[in-house]
């Protein structure tokens, strides 16, 4: 919850309209807990690291001798006190600001303070340590080693973070059209966040003006949620006048939440309780933007991990992943892959690879076997499907036919962890805006659904483990997915 505004200074434009003079302080809670998370992780291995390989000279005496390091209660307390330590050493010097978060600026020097500080506060372990496994040298060492580190660490995050905004260009809606709008256009047109299109706006009483111009318009603010329902669109700037807009604004960011598509308004307008937000200056005017989305470092983390992930589990399966190829082409004609067109990320479509598990005419059946459909909603389940063939049932009760995702996880279409993608026949059936807040995170391998017991829920419990998810999400949620995937893929639990 964001505790206090901004320092105010406001000038009068010659449009009437106020103008921030002084940068936006956001206080409140600490900001980048996905960076101060790895930031300690990397403290503490690196520290362990270091200790470990000090004592190497050990291991010759055995494993008794190398125990003689001792791993007490009072190390590990000393450890973890310390694991909490760092970050707040970094904070202290200011590394977590989200500016420089964001772009690195004047990180080097703060962050080679920090490690002195840290190499200062790590002392205690060589002056507490009985044994001596624990010596100057080695906090030394780390002190040395933590900058550069972390310095990589964090332009990983960074690289990650471009290498997902790049994918694609923004696609932006603005929510009215007078000079607020006009403000925001501007500032879009100038954005350094990566690649903007302003798909358009929509206003009850639309204003013409030069400014707005080749700016379609899209429909009224009554038909805001259809329109994001029909449209992919990733962000929402609002530009209605608070004094005159206040009701218009407030069904705004009710329907943005809705729909789960994030929402950015001017600072001064007005604070929402809604959903958490943060002050940002990506534009020509302070933003502050609400979104049903996490911590993005959190969720540069989660990237990173999938990256790792992804592409070590397509480095060690490659010989199942080539097993399986010939065995459906030894098997039955057509292709080894099949490709569907399915809903990712904020409703974007990408072909999906899968194992084939049917016959190659699989699709233009469908529309003859409707009538003995299985599952409610929209989705499409037969229990005893004519179409797949005798090594696709194999596959599908072993759920070994979504191997092949790993790589659109690679690619970043998908995640590990995610609501599953669903296929456009079954989007095009949503009646109700707020099904489609399910694609405000990426699409995942497995999720809650698939350790819940898949197709023998419904549609609505479907949804309802999807949105779950995205409320409750945090990295501890998807490693614990990742854990019951396993037995629940062993089992075969609701496979079809």
């Amino acid at each position: 919850m964001i505790r206090e505004a901004v320092r105010k200074r406001t000038t009068v434009a010659t449009d009437g309209f106020p103008r921030r003079v002084a940068s936006p302080v956001v206080r409140g809670g600490p900001p980048g807990v996905g960076w101060r998370v790895a930031d300690a992780i990397l403290a503490v291995s690196l520290l362990a690291g270091v200790v470990i390989a000090g004592n190497l000279d050990r291991m010759p005496q055995g494993l008794e001798g190398f125990l003689g390091i001792r791993l007490s209660v009072k190390n590990v307390l000393l450890l973890t006190a310390f694991g909490f330590a760092w970050p707040a050493v970094l904070g202290a010097c200011g590394l977590y600001l989200p500016a420089r978060l964001r772009e690195g600026q004047g990180e080097w020097p703060r962050l080679l303070l920090a490690s002195l500080i840290g190499g200062m506060l790590a002392m205690v372990f060589p002056l507490t340590s009985r044994s001596g496994a624990v010596r100057p040298v080695h906090i030394l060492l780390f002190a040395a080693a933590v900058s550069p580190l972390s310095a990589a660490l964090r332009e990983t995050f960074r690289a990650v973070r471009r290498s997902r905004r790049g994918t694609h260009t923004r696609q932006v809606l603005l929510v009215g059209s007078g000079p607020l709008a006009v403000r925001a256009r501007r500032g879009l047109q100038s954005n350094p966040g990566g690649p903007v299109e302003i798909i358009g706006f929509v206003d009850t009483r639309p204003q013409s003006s030069a400014a707005m111009a080749g700016v379609p318009h899209l429909g009224r603010l009554e038909e805001l949620e259809q329109v994001l329902m029909h449209r992919i669109v990733d962000e929402v700037f609002v530009g209605l006048p608070i004094k005159s807009h206040y009701e218009e604004i407030q069904r705004t960011f009710a329907a943005c939440e809705r729909v789960g598509v994030p929402a950015k308004y001017p600072t001064d307008i007005f604070w929402t309780a809604l959903s958490p937000g943060v002050i940002e200056q990506e534009t020509a005017a302070p933003m502050l933007a609400v979104s049903v989305a996490q911590d993005p470092y959190r969720l540069a983390f989660k990237r990173a991990l999938d990256i790792g992930g992804s592409a070590l589990l397509l480095v060690v399966l490659a010989p199942v992943l080539a097993a399986i190829a010939a065995a459906i082409k030894l098997t039955s004609p057509g292709p080894v892959l099949f490709a569907q067109e399915r809903y990712g990320y904020m409703k974007r479509r990408f072909r999906m690879q899968k194992f084939r598990t049917m016959v190659v005419e699989a699709e233009r059946l469908q529309a003859t076997l409707e009538q003995w459909n299985e599952a409610s909603g929209p989705i499409f389940k037969i229990r005893n499907d004519p179409r797949i063939t005798r090594v696709g049932r194999l596959l599908r009760r072993s759920s070994l036919d979504e191997l092949p995702q790993l790589w659109h996880v690679l690619t970043g279409e998908m995640s590990l962890v995610g609501p599953r993608p669903m296929s456009s026949r079954d989007v095009s059936r949503f009646e109700d805006p707020w099904l489609m807040r399910r694609f405000s995170v990426r699409p995942g391998l497995t999720g809650l659904w698939q350790v819940s017991g898949r197709s023998e829920l419904g549609f609505e419990q479907w949804i309802r483990l999807d949105l779950e998810y995205i409320d409750q999400w945090s990295l501890w949620l998807d490693w614990q997915i990742v854990l019951k995937t396993i037995p629940a893929v062993l089992k075969g639990t609701g496979a079809q």
